[in-house]
């Protein structure tokens, strides 16, 4: 099962070529655009990108967010109309990319994996953002729009966001994706609960392909996750002047909370890799258990087999010395089946005495 689609260039294609995106990827597009001073805030979906083009020019902080699949030929009018990097372009268009942070005259493009909370199974959607002096524009990729609860406090005037410019917006947004991975890394627990009870009780071959699959997905999990650390160690440095000084604490908040998700997620890789010896052992000892039984059966059937061979040869000449001459006692058979059944007491006896069974 794919978890993200990877588009990628064919080889030999020029830098910055955008290709056109899979019908059905995501869902349809839709433009938001918020601007927000510490008084005024205006939240609203627009129908074209040319319409958010004069915010950026007023003394307030502009978001302007695109959810969902877009078109070629759609985002190369973004970025000539906001000034993106064709490269950076390129790199939202081709959704799976590792996370990352690129560095431009005077932008600053961040690419992030964000988990989806509302999908049954895990999956990872693209989060491409630009942050320039007094602007930020995100796409996602994704079905759902995953920044309503941000846009909520920029609404209530929660906190310090409203008063701060746009970096602390900014970490907002990093802020939002990391902690995405705390409730999807809480379903992984709970499930690493369940086959562990499984593994106890009565391990089927489909508790093993459950155990590869979630390895699989862990794995995956931490590929894209593990580049998070560096994004945050980078904008936390205070090198770059987008990131005002006053943003740095919260943004080594955020790097906290990153390295809490890695060690659940090594820790849950570490558990999945001990249920899956945990499993082999379990089917190597109920196999064991299986041909021991096996075992002593053929172990007690082997001397009963032998004097049944003995006597079923019928060697009976009355003339012969050498013939049988328990064939003509009277009490013959009886005798043989009660000698039988000695036989089989004994060496079930025996077997317990020596904790065989």
């Amino acid at each position: 099962m794919p978890y993200f689609t990877k588009t990628y260039h064919p080889p030999g294609t020029p830098p910055g070529t955008l290709v056109e995106r899979a019908a059905g990827a995501a869902g349809a597009l839709s433009i938001r655009l918020v601007d927000y001073t510490d008084q005024d805030y205006l939240d609203k979906v627009v129908d074209h990108a040319d319409e958010c083009r004069p915010y950026l020019e007023r003394d307030s902080i502009t978001w302007i967010h695109f959810q969902g699949a877009i078109q070629a030929q759609a985002l190369r009018n973004i970025g000539e109309l906001f000034d993106l990097h064709a490269l950076a372009m390129e790199d939202v268009m081709n959704s799976g990319q590792r996370p990352k942070v690129d560095e431009y005259e005077d932008q600053l493009f961040i690419v992030m994996a964000m988990l989806d909370v509302q999908a049954p199974h895990m999956k990872v959607d693209q989060v491409s953002v630009f942050i320039g002096p007094n602007y930020i524009i995100s796409f996602h990729n994704g079905v759902h729009d995953p920044f309503d609860p941000l846009r909520k406090r920029l609404k209530k005037r929660s906190g310090r966001i409203r008063s701060l410019k746009a970096d602390y917006l900014l970490y907002g947004i990093i802020d939002l994706i990391i902690d995405h991975g705390f409730p999807v890394l809480e379903r992984f627990g709970e499930e690493i609960e369940t086959l562990e009870d499984t593994l106890l009780a009565a391990p089927t071959r489909s508790t093993l392909g459950d155990i590869h699959r979630l390895r699989r997905e862990l794995l995956l999990l931490r590929r894209m996750l593990w580049p998070h650390r560096d994004i945050i160690n980078y904008l936390s440095r205070g090198d770059n002047a987008l990131i005002g000084a006053g943003t740095l604490i919260y943004l080594r908040d955020c790097y906290d909370h990153s390295i809490q998700i890695m060690d659940l997620l090594e820790n849950y890789r570490d558990m999945a890799a001990s249920m899956h010896d945990v499993y082999l052992s379990s089917a190597s000892y109920r196999l064991n258990d299986v041909m021991r039984v096996l075992t002593i059966i053929a172990t007690i059937f082997i001397p009963l087999t032998f004097i049944a061979g003995i006597y079923g040869m019928n060697f009976e000449n009355p003339d012969s010395p050498w013939a049988m001459p328990e064939l003509g006692w009277y009490y013959g058979y009886p005798l043989v089946l009660g000698g039988m059944l000695l036989i089989v007491f004994g060496m079930l006896f025996y077997f317990r005495r020596k904790a065989w069974l």
